[in-house]
């Protein structure tokens, strides 16, 4: 390999941080509340898909895996996000149902790491969801046996394709598809300050309060 060709070193790959300062004095009082200014602030600076966040499972013998996800609703309750059960995540979910999502709002300097339990929706709240995608990410639902080895993309296409000719209009929710919640137990907000001294503030649930502690960076 000549001097042209070589790889940069990992080593030297770094940037500096500097945002604003994230003190105990002006988070609010619940994470989810902190959640919604920090999301606001993200779609303003334009950030990419802002919703798009990393799912980390674990099956029961503790086999880790992640992936990335979007958010598709929030509230008191929880942090909501739509996939097949049979998929990979979903097995993992069924065995050991707790998750860590990450927002890797790196434009702004920021990331919120949350953890927690999962709870299944009920079937009506994932079929409004449902009706309210387009209609070929419906029939993708479909067609796509999530984390099932496929022998190739034409087989993939030939399915698509035959779901698309039985449903033409409105296919139904498939009984293998539906929404999860991750109930938080503990919700991480990450600023990158200068000289590697971030700012980390973690709400931690100790019964029906929150606790809000910092962490050093």
């Amino acid at each position: 390999m000549d001097a042209t060709s070589r790889p940069p070193s990992l080593a030297g790959l770094r940037r500096t941080y500097e945002g604003e300062p994230l003190l105990e004095s002006g988070a609010a009082a619940d994470p989810i509340t902190q959640f919604s200014v920090w999301f606001e602030d993200a779609l303003q600076a334009g950030v990419p898909e802002p919703n798009a966040m990393v799912l980390a499972t674990a099956s029961a013998g503790g086999r880790p895996s992640a992936r990335t996800v979007l958010l598709k609703g929030y509230d008191e309750r929880g942090f909501v996000f739509y996939t097949n059960y049979e998929s990979r995540k979903g097995r993992d979910l069924t065995e050991n149902p707790r998750a860590s999502l990450l927002f890797p709002w790196h434009p702004i300097r920021r990331q919120v790491r949350v953890e927690g339990s999962v709870t299944r929706l009920s079937h009506e709240e994932s079929e409004v969801y449902f009706r309210s995608r387009p209609y070929g990410s419906r029939i993708g639902a479909w067609a796509s046996r999530q984390s099932a080895v496929v022998r190739s993309r034409e087989e993939l296409d030939a399915r698509y394709a035959e779901l698309a000719a039985r449903w033409p209009d409105d296919p139904p929710v498939p009984d293998f598809w539906g929404g999860y919640r991750v109930v938080p137990l503990e919700v991480e907000f990450w600023q990158g300050q200068l000289d590697r001294m971030h700012d980390r503030l973690r709400y931690r649930r100790t019964g029906s309060r929150w606790v809000l502690e910092r962490l050093a960076p």
